[in-house]
């Protein structure tokens, strides 16, 4: 993928204006980037060709074009650009736009709409653009970090189309860190592996990266090379893209999850170390290691779920960073223990089939008679006390007389669950011969 940026300079920057803003791209064909959006038969490219511009949301990370795009698709229809942040933007002024909108609408000009941050608009001010969006008032692009299907109303997404911008690569970044040179006309003071650092830091974002290009720019002391530890001292290292209550939080637990279940134990403690590094609470990573063990490994092992535990109460004893190694030692052990989930199908299967059959009894002779009336009743006759039987198994049936005997439970033939079907299948043959 290529940088959001080519050779070409924007004129939207004057004389002091942010690099960020001098280095805009002035047309599509100066975007190099997305090329999945901009690309032959790409949806933007479609759009930018017939010269109809749609309702939109840009989803992306950060600093990947969002607000650019937008500008541009509004020169495509010739449409006045109009700019908002929902953090900063109200119902009232809301009203002022559709009215200008309509006003111009009336001129014979239409109006494009750009929500930056749209999904912080709540549920109420987000049916506040629908009829403006049917009735062609405005042409509504809005642009979020977060995912649109939770965060946007079903009735408004469904009249705008959803586009995902993807974040810049290191060889993006790296155009882009030229191409910010050759407007400044130097050269950054840097060695080769503090520009390598500094592409790493700016982790997929543009803007974060010419803006850290100018401060270093203004910073640097002439004729001074500044190697990692420099270039560290000179500007703090950013913290990785991470929302503990947002879409990454739920990104990076799932791949945590999909890795251990994939016995892929490098993997997983790559992913564990991404949420650490970005501030996830550890002990929620132990809940969720706790689940992992009885969903995915379950009588496989059945130390996994005693290791989650400990480490659990480890990390409560020990806190960060030491109680963070016993995360990890439970994180290997998960990953490299035999997989199992007969233990969640079953449950699964067992509460099916009891919403299914109501509110069947147990059958008499399971039932405990501590009154006469009871045992009149014939509660607890015919049963049979296991222990009191040669091998310690009666073979009754302990399912209500209206249902069927159901197997929910089927051990996998990996771990300790071998040993178990060995003796399912024991019963089941010693129940065959009592029938």
């Amino acid at each position: 993928m290529g940088d959001l940026f080519s050779g070409q300079e924007s004129s939207a920057g004057g004389v002091g204006s942010p690099l960020a803003d001098c280095l805009r791209p002035g047309s599509f064909d100066d975007v190099v980037g997305q090329d999945h959006l901009l690309g032959v038969d790409g949806p933007l490219r479609r759009m930018v060709d017939s010269g109809k511009v749609a309702s939109l949301v840009f989803w992306g990370p950060p600093g990947t074009g969002k607000t650019t795009l937008a500008r541009l698709l509004a020169r495509v229809g010739d449409l006045e650009f109009v700019q908002i942040s929902a953090i900063f933007s109200g119902v009232g002024d809301l009203k002022k736009i559709f009215e200008a909108a309509r006003v111009r609408r009336g001129n014979g000009r239409g109006t494009l709409l750009f929500v930056d941050e749209i999904h912080r608009f709540n549920r109420a001010q987000q049916d506040g653009f629908l009829p403006h969006v049917e009735d062609g008032t405005i042409t509504l692009v809005g642009a979020t970090t977060e995912n649109p299907s939770f965060e946007l109303n079903a009735a408004l997404l469904s009249r705008m189309q959803v586009l995902v911008l993807k974040r810049l690569d290191e060889s993006a970044l790296g155009r882009l860190l030229h191409r910010a040179e050759a407007h400044l006309k130097q050269a950054l003071p840097l060695t080769d592996k503090a520009r390598e650092m500094l592409l790493a830091m700016a982790d997929g974002d543009g803007r974060y990266l010419l803006n850290t290009v100018e401060a270093i720019a203004d910073l640097a002391v002439a004729d001074e090379q500044l190697d990692e530890q420099s270039l560290a001292r000179l500007i703090q290292r950013r913290a990785p893209v991470y929302d503990k209550d947002r879409e990454e939080h739920y990104n990076l637990i799932s791949a945590l999850h999909k890795s251990l279940r994939g016995s892929d134990a490098d993997a997983a403690l790559y992913w564990m170390a991404r949420m650490l590094a970005g501030g996830e609470d550890p002990l929620y990573i132990a809940r969720r290691l706790i689940r992992f063990a009885s969903e995915d490994i379950g009588l496989a092992d059945p130390q996994a779920l005693v290791q989650a535990l400990s480490a659990r109460q480890a990390y409560e004893v020990l806190g960060s960073p030491e109680g963070e190694l016993a995360l990890v030692q439970a994180l290997l052990y998960l990953a490299t223990a035999p997989k199992s989930n007969a233990a969640y199908t079953a449950q699964k299967a067992a509460m099916r089939a009891a919403a299914d059959t109501g509110s069947l009894m147990p059958p008499d002779h399971i039932l405990n008679a501590p009154t006469g009336l009871m045992k009149e009743l014939g509660r607890g006759q015919g049963y049979v006390y296991d222990h009191d039987t040669e091998r310690g198994f009666s073979g009754q049936d302990y399912f209500p007389d209206e249902m069927s005997r159901q197997q929910f439970y089927r051990p996998a033939e990996r771990g300790f669950e071998r040993e178990v079907a060995r003796r399912l299948d024991w019963w089941a043959r010693q129940r065959k011969l009592n029938s």
